[in-house]
């Protein structure tokens, strides 16, 4: 396949304008060398960059005779002061111009203008509006999705954080349970609950005093002399 068309205008985005101004160049000198040698021409190029850096090329000894030499040839006095003037008009004739569809544009000098240009002006503000429009609506869709977009996330992390608190909260259940004494492993919990007084004496309940910590009697069913007891809950 044949290389396509390159489209003349200027590359938006900087990096790749960088990379094509730096191969141009380099190529453009080349070019510039090769036809100083093989037609032995005098030639003088120079470049500056978007960011004010010069590149120049000479075939001769130095860059200024070749100006000097342009100079003589293409400027003279009254050529100069006559080529100037004529920019003058022609930039003095552009402004008004300029000045004069900025007033139309503004709603101002109308009654100069004829129905053609009227017409004119008005699809220019047609054109102009629904332009407008189309940026504005854009401009609310990026908004919306921009919104939307925010609120699915935040949703997701209420989401995470209420799963992690249900996570929490069943995991301190059974923790409660067993220290309320309703756990499936506490068959064998005492059910007995003292007030702490701090004259209780082991000898006031009639209890061994040297019953074990823990210790379950399964043998007997006298209560004065035999007690289970959760010496864990008792507060001396």
């Amino acid at each position: 396949m044949g290389r396509g068309k390159v489209v003349l205008k200027r590359i938006e985005n900087k990096v790749n304008r960088q990379v094509t101004f730096s191969k141009r160049r380099n190529g453009l000198l080349k070019k510039a060398y090769e036809l100083s040698v093989l037609c032995d021409a005098e030639v003088a190029l120079i470049i500056f960059s978007n960011r004010g850096k010069l590149y120049e090329f000479s075939s001769s000894s130095s860059m200024m005779k070749t100006i000097e030499r342009y100079h003589m040839y293409n400027y003279s006095l009254p050529q100069t002061t006559q080529n100037t003037y004529q920019d003058y008009v022609t930039l003095k004739a552009y402004v008004e111009l300029l000045q004069s569809s900025q007033r139309n544009l503004l709603g101002e000098d109308l009654t100069k203008m004829t129905s053609t240009e009227l017409q004119q002006l008005e699809n220019q503000l047609e054109s102009a509006l629904t332009n407008i429009r189309s940026t504005k609506t854009q401009y609310m869709l990026d908004r919306l999705t921009d919104l939307q977009n925010r609120e699915r996330a935040l949703v997701d992390v209420n989401t995470a954080l209420r799963t992690k608190l249900e996570e929490i909260q069943n995991s301190q259940v059974p923790l409660r349970l067993a220290w309320d004494g309703e756990g499936p492993n506490n068959n064998n919990q005492c059910t007995h609950h003292f007030s702490p007084r701090s004259d209780f004496t082991f000898q006031t309940l009639g209890v061994n005093p040297n019953l074990h910590i823990g210790y379950n009697n399964s043998m007997g069913d006298d209560e004065d002399g035999n007690v289970e007891a959760c010496v864990s809950g008792w507060m001396l």
